[in-house]
């Protein structure tokens, strides 16, 4: 059995004069890059202008009943949990006793 070498075609490249042409001429083997403007009537509009807007009193009256409904319920929450709390005897906790 003879020694065999290696088939590596790259073995005998210089690398240091293939990549001094590349930093020398970048766009070396490579096509122009074309770039394709739209036309001035399409543009990028965010999805969001088109939703409907409210005026100012009607935001106002909206989030202030949703805030004043939510103060509600928790006040309601509480007296529940008072009412809950005399009818055991006044005991929140065991080791209370």
């Amino acid at each position: 059995m003879g020694t065999e070498e290696s088939k590596d075609p790259l073995k005998g490249v210089d690398w240091k004069t293939i990549g001094g042409e590349l930093q020398k001429d970048p766009s070396a083997g490579s096509k122009p890059v074309i770039r394709k403007r739209l036309p001035k009537k399409i543009r990028d509009i965010p999805d969001f202008y088109f939703l409907p807007r409210k005026s100012l009193p009607y935001n106002i009256a909206f989030f202030g009943a949703c805030i004043a409904g939510g103060v509600g319920a928790g006040m309601l929450t509480e007296i529940w949990i008072n009412k809950k709390v005399r009818e055991d005897g006044g005991i929140i906790w065991e080791f209370d006793k």
